[in-house]
């Protein structure tokens, strides 16, 4: 049991320590990517399907909300059915934002990316019921902020001007390398919490879980609030 509580422990640890870092690196990309963006000409599909991956993978506000969202799912085919709905929603704003050439302030987006997972974390835990009385749809909040997410990813792709030689195909390869990594991390966090989901600690846990989502989702956006008042 003492085992138990210091698992629990150490994994609420590494979550706020993975959200710290996002202040730095959510939607960040390194300098290696930064020069082949800048540079890139033609169609280049596996680079891009990698760092679409890699983006994911790396954007630790796109995977807190994702554990808000599956976080109490136990069907495979519910699971399915929000990942994809978060899928359809990002995918749609990710290249009409990138082909379109919509402009959104990029702190103002991730604003509200923060506000997505503190918005989960306070569903997960019941907060609207208490609230308000019932629960909003969650289906449609789902795809709702992924479609806020979307925009997000787009942004970040925006500042490189990427030509326009071979940049439908170029935006399929990272859309498709963006899933891979969300459905490579989906699994982690899925193995992680099924590890406690038949366990005594686990109401304990989903609660402590939960209120760091919440805790991680103001701290995001006072973060990209602070840098778009002060921009």
């Amino acid at each position: 049991r003492e085992c138990m509580k210091l698992s629990i422990t150490r994994l609420v640890l590494l979550l706020a320590m993975l959200t710290t870092a996002s202040f730095a690196v959510a939607h960040g990309v390194d300098d290696n990517t930064r020069i082949f963006l800048q540079q890139n000409t033609g169609v280049q599909f596996v680079p891009f399907l990698y760092i679409g991956a890699k983006h994911m993978i790396t954007g630790y506000d796109h995977l807190l909300f994702l554990v808000g969202v599956i976080f109490f799912l136990y069907r495979s085919r519910e699971v399915l059915l929000y990942v994809s709905l978060f899928t359809l929603g990002h995918s749609i704003t990710l290249m009409s934002g990138v082909l379109a050439n919509i402009q959104v302030n990029a702190y103002l987006i991730d604003a509200i990316i923060g506000l997505s997972v503190l918005y989960k974390g306070f569903d997960n835990l019941g907060g609207f019921k208490q609230l308000l009385g019932f629960q909003p749809d969650t289906r449609l909040a789902v795809l709702i902020f992924g479609l806020f997410h979307g925009f997000g990813l787009a942004t970040k792709l925006q500042e490189f001007h990427i030509p326009e030689d071979g940049l439908l195909t170029n935006l399929i390869a990272f859309n498709i390398g963006v899933e891979l990594g969300q459905f490579a991390a989906l699994g982690l966090i899925l193995i992680l919490i099924s590890a406690w989901r038949h366990s005594a600690t686990f109401g304990r846990f989903a609660v402590l879980t939960n209120t760091l989502l919440m805790a991680c989702g103001v701290m995001l956006t006072g973060y990209q609030l602070t840098g778009y008042f002060s921009s």
